[in-house]
């Protein structure tokens, strides 16, 4: 008997293994799907923001580069871990409190997995536009199960046409993802070359032909008529939102456990990957503004994202057939982006309950070497939240999670560099650029408490309750499942001796950054939402 445990105890192990199957040129396709973002609230922020609204993300992609450096760096530390930047900022946060090191995971991922909602809601909302008048049945029928009024009116829980296609397209997603990083790759790289064609036409096209209209990014000043305290709120809420989209191409190193040669494959992801997002979210929402006028942007069907599609194949210069197509071509850049974020959040599962973090279960892979159970997951979480009315309240909470993620693992950029200064880095981030990343912390701590209620009165409190769901999560994890004793595996790569974490030698300095970020957050809110409700 226990030959036969031994033997199928080897064989799970088998499965236990991601595998070194890509270059960053596979990472860069499977990052990809970012730049599709843009669509899930172009039409959201010009509406919230008016004629300002391209600069917010101007602006928040600009940050999330400089970014990208320092997590180019903290991932060269990891060679041998998946799951992205919050898994090596987990790292560096774990010195100092076994409760912010999950928290860094957990608000990664609650931030990444509701683009697999939002994006496939999107891509069903143009499907279903382009099949069915607005007035048909099948487009105003749902059945409602839940009102969630208190949280943000006219919220509820419904099932309707939107949530059972983008449920159908959710599920055609984690096909493609079941055979592994390698297969979702060269999958992504065929969408890709397709998808990208029209948003890059959409960026380039009406400058050449001359529909961009200078008029329509004047008066330059928000819909509240002044740069008064009134019209900061809601640019800053537009550099809020936007920042959920425009940093995300820091997905591209989540796959460091899978580079053939993670020692340059991870820097060349992250930084082609943020060339390529440079580019589109700066000229994308520019060409749109441009092309519509602040008029044409606060229409109902772009506000809600429905119509979006439509018009950006008319800018494409697309009617009748060729319209069609470029709709086509659309849906398929979204479903690259849900694609995207399926690979990135699920392997963020894995690597977590690998490390101890979260629940054991969740480490199982495939014989493709996928993260199937946390892909599953991944799928379940989002069948619920496809049944939300509003998908951008859906987004400004992810957002919250997202930002709490970002201060945290730009802060562990410094913290790695005095507690690992001893570990061999295959790219060191400028000190420059270092410290622009620490200060960019504190910028999205600050836009964080000025901006979440832009979005809905009780948003930072859905989202910080949201976020202290990692606590009885972890505590059952770490204190429950394995006794208090981390993992093996969570100290792999730091070169501990006797398996054992050294000393921290920050001091104070990592509390000093959270109190402050804290400040930020809570400060900026009262003083330009005066309470959290």
């Amino acid at each position: 008997m226990s030959v036969i445990n031994d033997v199928s105890e080897g064989l799970a192990l088998q499965n236990y293994e991601l595998k070194r199957s890509i270059t960053w040129k596979d990472a860069f396709w499977v990052a990809s799907g970012v730049p599709a973002l843009v669509l899930f609230s172009i039409g959201g922020i010009a509406a919230l923001v008016g004629s300002p609204s391209w600069v917010c993300w101007t602006l928040s992609v600009i940050f999330g580069f400089f970014q990208a450096f320092v997590y180019a760096e903290i991932a060269g530390l990891f060679p041998g871990k998946s799951g992205g930047a919050s898994v090596y900022g987990a790292a560096a946060w774990v010195r100092y409190s076994k409760i912010i090191a999950p928290l860094s995971l957990w608000s990664n991922w609650l931030a990444w997995t509701p683009v697999l909602t939002v994006g496939s809601s999107v891509a069903a909302s143009y499907i279903l536009a382009n099949m069915f008048p607005s007035t048909a049945s099948i487009m105003t029928a749902k059945l409602t199960i839940l009102d969630l009024g208190m949280l943000k009116e006219g919220l509820e829980v419904r099932i309707n046409a939107v949530s059972v296609v983008a449920t159908i397209l959710l599920l055609g997603t984690f096909a493609i993802q079941h055979r592994g990083i390698l297969g979702t790759a060269k999958v992504q790289t065929v969408i890709g070359l397709v998808a990208l064609t029209p948003l890059l036409l959409i960026g380039v096209v009406p400058f050449i032909t001359g529909d961009v209209v200078s008029s329509h990014f004047t008066p330059f000043v928000p819909l509240s008529g002044a740069w008064d305290k009134a019209g900061w709120t809601l640019f800053l809420g537009g550099i809020y939102l936007a920042a959920w989209s425009s940093y995300a191409f820091e997905t591209a190193v989540c796959y460091t456990r899978e580079f053939r040669n993670p020692e340059t494959d991870t820097f060349k992801a992250i930084f082609w990957s943020g060339v390529l997002c440079l580019v589109a979210f700066t000229f994308v929402p520019m060409a749109f503004q441009g092309y519509l006028g602040q008029e044409g942007m606060t229409a109902p069907g772009i506000v809600d994202g429905s119509g979006v599609a439509a018009v950006m194949a008319t800018m494409a210069g697309g009617s009748g057939v060729i319209g069609n197509i470029i709709i086509v071509m659309l849906v398929l850049a979204l479903l690259l982006g849900v694609s995207t974020s399926m690979a990135g959040s699920s392997r963020t599962l894995y690597q977590g309950s690998i490390d101890g973090w979260l629940p054991r279960y969740l480490s199982k892979v495939n014989e493709h070497g996928a993260p199937t159970r946390a892909m599953w997951t991944d799928l379940g979480f989002n069948v619920v939240l496809l049944t939300l009315s509003d998908s951008l309240f859906v987004l400004a909470v992810s957002n919250i999670c997202y930002l709490v993620f970002i201060f945290l693992n730009l802060q562990s950029g410094w913290i790695h560099r005095i507690d690992n200064a001893h570990i061999k880095r295959p790219y060191r981030c400028p000190n420059w650029i270092m410290a622009i990343g620490v200060t960019l912390g504190f910028v999205n701590a600050f836009l964080l408490g000025a901006g979440a209620n832009v979005w809905g009165a009780g948003t930072l409190v859905t989202g910080s309750i949201a976020l202290a769901l990692i606590l009885p999560v972890f505590w059952y994890r770490h204190y429950i499942v394995d006794k208090g004793v981390f993992p093996a595996e969570m100290l792999k790569d730091l070169h501990t001796a006797d398996g054992l974490l050294s000393a921290p030698k920050a001091g104070w300095l990592p509390f000093g950054a959270l109190a402050l970020g804290l400040a930020l957050v809570f400060g900026a809110n009262a003083y330009f939402h005066g309470s959290l409700w």
